[in-house]
C-alpha cells in the first residue's frame, strides 16, 4: 500500500471552513480515524489488458485525487485518503486479496469506502472487503453500459460480478446503462438466469433525471447495505472520452448523477467504485472532472 497525499495540492484562498477544499481538508486514514468517507486507490488495468481493452486505467487513481483537489467543501464530512493498492506484475488474485482486506478494514472502522480505479475488475477486489465485514443483505447498483458478466478462464474487467455471482448465496444485482450492442445475447441470457435488474440506457434516456433516481431508491429498499459501482464508460463519449470503451450513444451525466446521489441518499451506501477512467485517452480532463464531480456530489449526500 502506497501514500499519496503528495498529490493533494491546490488552490489556498485562506484560513477556515469557508475555504475549504479537498485538497486542505482530506488527512491520511489512521486507525483511531473518527468515520467518514475514505478514498482508496485500486492501481490495476490488468483485467482490462485480459479483456482486450485499452489498457491505462492503472495511472488513473492520483488523476481522480489531482481533480478533486481544487473542489470546494461545503460538508463537514470528514475526509481521509488511505493509499493505493497496486498491482504487482501479472498478479491480479494478489492485488485483489490487498483491496479486499483494505476495504474490509475500512468498512470495519465504519468508514464509507471510495475505490479509485483501475479497470473495472476492481468490484470483484472491493465488494469482498464490504460483503464480509457488513450483517444482512447487501446491494449492487452498477452504473454501466456493460453487464460484465463474462465467464472467463482467469478474471478480467468482464467477469467481476459473474465472480460474485458464484461467491454470493444472495446475489442482488442491478445495472443501469446497459448497451444492447455492446451485450451479445449470451450476457442477457446470463443476466436474466441470475435475476438481474437491468435497465438499457435507451430506456433512460426516455426517464427523467428524477425517474432514473427512482430507479436506484427502489434498488436501495429491498438491502441492507448498498454498493455503487461507476463505470465512467456509461457516459457518452463526448463526456467520458478518456475511458477503455468509449460510448456511442451513453446515458447523460445529469441522469447518471441523479442515480448516483440517490444511492448516496439512502443512507445504505457504504461502498462506492469509480473506474475505468483512462488517463491517456482523456481530453481536457473531461473524464476525470466528471468522476471528480460524481465523487464530490456523493459525499455531500451522504448523511455523516
Amino acid at each position: 500500500m502506497s501514500n499519496h497525499m503528495d498529490v493533494w495540492t491546490g488552490r489556498i484562498d485562506g484560513p477556515g471552513a469557508e475555504h475549504a477544499r479537498w485538497h486542505s481538508t482530506i488527512q491520511p486514514a489512521t486507525a483511531d480515524a473518527t468515520p467518514g468517507v475514505v478514498l482508496l486507490g485500486f492501481a490495476s488495468d490488468e483485467g482490462v489488458r485480459r479483456n482486450q481493452g485499452r489498457v491505462g486505467a492503472a495511472t488513473a487513481p492520483d488523476i481522480i485525487r489531482g481533480a478533486l483537489g481544487s473542489l470546494a467543501v461545503h460538508h463537514s464530512t470528514p475526509l481521509y485518503d488511505a493509499g493505493t493498492c497496486t498491482l504487482t506484475g501479472h498478479d491480479l488474485t494478489g492485488a485483489h486479496d490487498e483491496l479486499t482486506g483494505a476495504v474490509g478494514k475500512l468498512i470495519k472502522a465504519g468508514h464509507t469506502v471510495i475505490v479509485l480505479g483501475g479497470g473495472h475488475e476492481t468490484a470483484y477486489g472491493s465488494h469482498r472487503g464490504l460483503r464480509d465485514n457488513v450483517s444482512g443483505s447487501v446491494g449492487i447498483v452498477n452504473l454501466d453500459a456493460h453487464f460484465d458478466l463474462r465467464s472467463a478462464p482467469e478474471p478480467t474487467s468482464g467477469t467481476p460480478f459473474r465472480q460474485l455471482a458464484n461467491e454470493t448465496e444472495d446475489f442482488r444485482y442491478s445495472v443501469f446503462g446497459i448497451s444492447r450492442p455492446n451485450n451479445t445475447r449470451a450476457l442477457f441470457t446470463a443476466a436474466d438466469e441470475l435475476n438481474v435488474h437491468y435497465t438499457l440506457d435507451t430506456e433512460l434516456a426516455a426517464m427523467s433525471p428524477a425517474e432514473c433516481a427512482e430507479l436506484v431508491a427502489q434498488a436501495a429498499e429491498s438491502v441492507d447495505t448498498l454498493h455503487l459501482s461507476i463505470d465512467l464508460d456509461v457516459l457518452p463519449a463526448a463526456v467520458a472520452p478518456g475511458v477503455s470503451a468509449p460510448a456511442a450513444y451513453g446515458v447523460s451525466f445529469d441522469r447518471i448523477h441523479a442515480m448516483a446521489v440517490a444511492a448516496a441518499r439512502s443512507g445504505k451506501l457504504r461502498l462506492v467504485d469509480v473506474v475505468e477512467l483512462n488517463p491517456t485517452y482523456d481530453i481536457d480532463g473531461r473524464t476525470a472532472k466528471a468522476a471528480a464531480r460524481l465523487i464530490d456530489d456523493i459525499v455531500s449526500a451522504l448523511d455523516f
